[in-house]
């Protein structure tokens, strides 16, 4: 045995490669991981057009399954108070931080960037989920409120989520579009069945373990990868989904989906060009999924001398 090897024995070292052990990516729906029911996968590649993985090509019926996941947790979910759900958000950011370095290796590997630029975007993205966080109890204050009336009333207006939201997920944005389109809808007390970009699906698959292991009851977010038309045709035509974001849809596409929503009276956000994601994204895409309840109470009298207040 030549004096080398010897060492290597007595270190316990070993020069035999390593089995690689290859990362398995499903959907995340209603708090638990399962695989298509329709048991297909299509490869998704890099920039440079080497392998990444397999993933799972939603079906009909996973759609179906998405949505009955978050009409589920609807109720719980927007009883809540705005300020749990801040809470909840934050924590999202803080698991996000830990696992900081996995995001960025798969934004830069689905999106072509360098080290840096992946690492800018994930940072972004991180920020943006405590930056809603911040506004879920603040959005009420702007949007509602006491509405002067003539006559003996109050009149208050407050705002309430639309319900069970389809999210179609930008296609180039893999992961800091995703969360600017994801985060909107659920902190002002909506669920979301979110469609992940059909070329670059990893990051959103991986945001699903993420979301499992924060404190975000099962069911609010649920994730569907595979083809974007082919998955977000029944969720347009679904009559228990009550509204949909066209994010990452084509024009064309967009245009079928409008018709479908126009069934059951869906609120649809038509797609917008975004230039930067990085850029502060205001409150509109919180407000577009809000509807506004509006209370009359009568003032009444105080006393014997008929005051009122």
């Amino acid at each position: 045995m030549s004096e080398n090897s010897e060492k290597s024995v007595k270190s316990g070292a070993t020069t035999e490669p390593r089995l690689s052990v290859l990362k398995t990516y499903k959907l995340y729906v209603g708090g638990k991981f399962p695989r298509s029911e329709s048991g297909r996968v299509y490869e998704v590649s890099d920039s440079k057009g080497n392998w990444l993985a397999n993933v799972p090509q939603s079906s009909r019926k996973d759609a179906r399954d998405a949505v009955v996941a978050a009409r589920k947790a609807f109720g719980a979910w927007s009883g809540a108070t705005a300020y749990n759900r801040g809470q909840i958000l934050y924590r999202i950011a803080e698991m996000l931080e830990g696992r900081r370095e996995q995001f960025v290796r798969e934004v830069a590997e689905a999106e072509g960037l360098s080290k840096a630029r992946a690492a800018a975007q994930v940072d972004a993205a991180i920020d943006r989920w405590v930056w809603y966080a911040g506004w879920t109890d603040k959005i009420a204050q702007v949007v509602g409120g006491g509405n002067p009336v003539a006559g003996p009333y109050f009149n208050l207006s407050s705002p309430e989520p639309t319900g069970v939201v389809a999210v179609l997920a930008p296609q180039e944005s893999s992961f800091l579009g995703l969360v600017s389109v994801i985060a909107p809808v659920i902190a002002t007390g909506n669920t979301a069945v979110v469609v992940a970009s059909e070329k670059s699906p990893l990051p959103a698959l991986s945001l699903g373990e993420v979301l499992a292991t924060s404190d975000l009851p099962g069911g609010v977010v649920n994730v569907l990868s595979g083809r974007t038309a082919e998955i977000a045709a029944p969720l347009a035509a679904h009559q228990d989904v009550n509204a949909i974001d066209l994010a990452g849809a084509d024009a064309e596409l967009a245009r079928e989906l409008e018709v479908a929503a126009a069934d059951n009276l869906k609120r649809v956000l038509r797609p917008q060009p975004v230039d930067n994601w990085s850029a502060t994204p205001g409150t509109d895409r919180m407000t577009a999924f809000l509807e506004t309840k509006t209370v009359w109470h009568p003032t009444g009298s105080l006393g014997a001398s008929g005051s009122s207040y």
